[in-house]
């Protein structure tokens, strides 16, 4: 019998009831299964998997039938859903409803009732099995991005539910938290038999521990499939889905175009590598590395200068900035990369006052940030994407929003322009709590971008994006820096920054130690470095990219 067994399902948003977001889906899981759902940005992952927990469920028109070990989900009572199905959503803090760590381990367990010897043995069992026991008696407010979604994680396995059911768990996550945070959960997957139903844009840890890959695409199912059989499927059909795919996937195609046996493609770093050494069995080719063209050249009038600049929340709190110093050469794509909690957010904060540093200056375009009078610092010339794009909707439809930026004489053109830019059209009459992480994504940059900013502050702005927007959304800040727009962006997508940044800057312990061009930063990194770069490093010298992988493979004739 199926854990879950979906028939038929329809789902439409009040705001928008001839789009479906959901439309005639067929779903069967087994228990013990670890299912990954992935597809664009608003084609009803999250909508799908909010249907498997009532209490969850988005208001709208549904239609269908969700069974839950072989009876109506809808019969289930709180109780049984709050015990048996767990729900790990995108956003950490809007999960967490306590001040301190055990608090919130115990919370789930409190709420169904337990007795005290139950809950004090399963909260120190969770503790224990995932590593929290030295920040238990911590307050959460302290705790790191990663931190907090290990914490929803150990507080719902604490119930003991049989499916788990993750909405993007990493998006938030810098790269070695992202896989620890993914392991673990494989880990639960085979060591519990819990079932396992995740939605992610970050492949690389979860395709290959998957017993079946879900396909989404306006509100339908295109495939359902071992991840091998999907790879070879979107390949065939020539899909922009295979745009997502890990890069040893996209990686072996590429190299093998029309002799690529499906069953022969890697899914993981260390399948991708035993499959080169097979391809280049005497070692190291001739041709072994991608051609430099130029050395880092040295900023002298920077967009954006920061001088030892120091900062803390509270007067009696560590430091967070500990003297950070950092020149932005106007006109490029300058990235921030490093741990969560580390202050490349606080840097931002920073730049824009408002956080405002003790010691140290600010400068912006040259000039002192506290010279700036009134809302001249935001009028026209430095604009910010926060991390949380909910921060910046205050109204009840996106077209609200963007008309609330512009005024005057030509502003519904260049409202139609900035929407046709970052392809949020259909979604002008829709509420912007109602989009996906990536609408809405796309939305608080639409709003951002009709401020003309000179300076362009992006943090976490591929956060919840499709690969296949990503690579509109690199065409964008091409265009921006065309137009001699700075950009400066705080990211954990590696590969993003890899691919388009001009130069990467890593941020540690309250301060940046090292700005190189990205192919210089990240071949020299063994773990804040691209899946393609681990993969090749053994063969190829400085190959961050997967065209740089193949177009290596097939300058050596392979």
């Amino acid at each position: 019998m199926a854990q879950f067994e979906i028939k038929d399902l329809n789902f439409s948003y009040p705001t928008n009831e001839e789009k479906k977001a959901l439309d005639g889906i067929n779903l069967s899981i087994e228990q013990g299964q670890y299912i990954t759902v992935c597809g664009r940005s608003g084609s009803g992952k999250t909508t799908l998997l909010r249907h498997l927990k009532s209490v969850l469920t988005p208001h709208g028109k549904t239609s269908g039938e969700i069974l839950f070990n072989g009876r109506p989900l809808a019969e289930a009572d709180l109780r049984t859903q709050s015990s048996q199905i767990g729900f790990v959503m995108q956003n950490p803090d809007s999960q967490i409803v306590t001040d301190k760590v055990w608090h919130e381990l115990a919370f789930g367990l409190e709420s169904l009732g337990e007795d005290q010897k139950t809950i004090r043995t399963r909260v120190a069992e969770m503790a224990s099995y995932f590593g929290i026991q030295g920040w238990f008696h911590r307050d959460v407010k302290d705790l790191s991005g990663g931190q907090k979604q290990l914490l929803n994680l150990a507080s719902i396995m604490a119930m003991q539910p049989s499916v788990l059911i993750l909405d993007e768990p990493t998006s938030q996550l810098d790269p070695i938290a992202a896989a620890d945070f993914l392991n673990t959960v494989r880990k639960i997957n085979l060591e519990l038999g819990t079932t396992i139903i995740i939605t992610e844009h970050r492949l690389e840890d979860i395709f290959h521990a998957s017993d079946r890959v879900v396909i989404m695409d306006k509100g339908r199912i295109v495939a359902d499939d071992a991840p091998k059989k999907v790879g070879a499927l979107l390949k065939r059909e020539d899909s922009p889905m295979f745009a997502a795919m890990p890069s040893p996937v996209q990686i072996y195609y590429g190299a093998c175009g029309d002799e690529a046996a499906a069953g022969e493609c890697p899914l993981t770093v260390r399948e991708g590598r035993s499959w080169l050494s097979r391809e280049f069995p005497d070692g190291k080719p001739e041709i072994c590395e991608i051609h430099e063209a130029e050395e880092l050249s040295e900023v002298t009038d920077p967009a954006i200068y920061l001088k030892e600049i120091w900062f803390r929340y509270e007067k009696d709190a560590p430091d967070v900035l500990k003297g950070v110093s950092l020149a932005v050469p106007a006109g490029e794509l300058s990235a921030i990369v490093g741990g969560n909690g580390t202050g490349k957010s606080t840097t931002l904060k920073s730049i824009c006052n408002i956080c405002r540093p003790y010691r140290g200056q600010v400068y912006i375009n040259g000039q002192k940030i506290d010279k700036y009078k009134g809302k001249e610092l935001f009028r026209n010339n430095l604009a910010m994407l926060p991390q949380d794009p909910q921060n910046l909707f205050v109204k009840k439809k996106v077209r609200e929003e963007l008309e609330e930026m512009v005024k005057g004489e030509g502003a519904s053109d260049k409202i139609r322009e900035i929407a046709a830019l970052c392809e949020i059209e259909e979604l002008m009459d829709s509420h912007p709590y109602d989009l996906s992480g990536g609408e809405q994504q796309r939305a608080a940059l639409a709003k951002v971008l009709l401020t003309d900013p000179k300076v362009l502050l992006l943090d976490e702005p591929t956060k919840g994006m499709d690969n296949f927007f990503k690579l509109k959304f690199a065409k964008i800040l091409a265009d921006l820096k065309a137009r001699g727009i700075t950009i400066l962006m705080v990211s954990h997508d590696v590969e993003f920054c890899a691919r388009y940044a001009d130069r990467v800057s890593m941020f540690f312990d309250g301060g940046i130690i090292t700005t190189n061009t990205p192919r210089r930063f990240f071949s020299q990194n063994s773990f804040y470095t691209t899946a393609a770069n681990r993969m090749s490093r053994h063969l190829f010298d400085n190959a961050i990219t997967n065209e740089d992988v193949i177009s290596l493979c097939k300058e050596n004739g392979k």
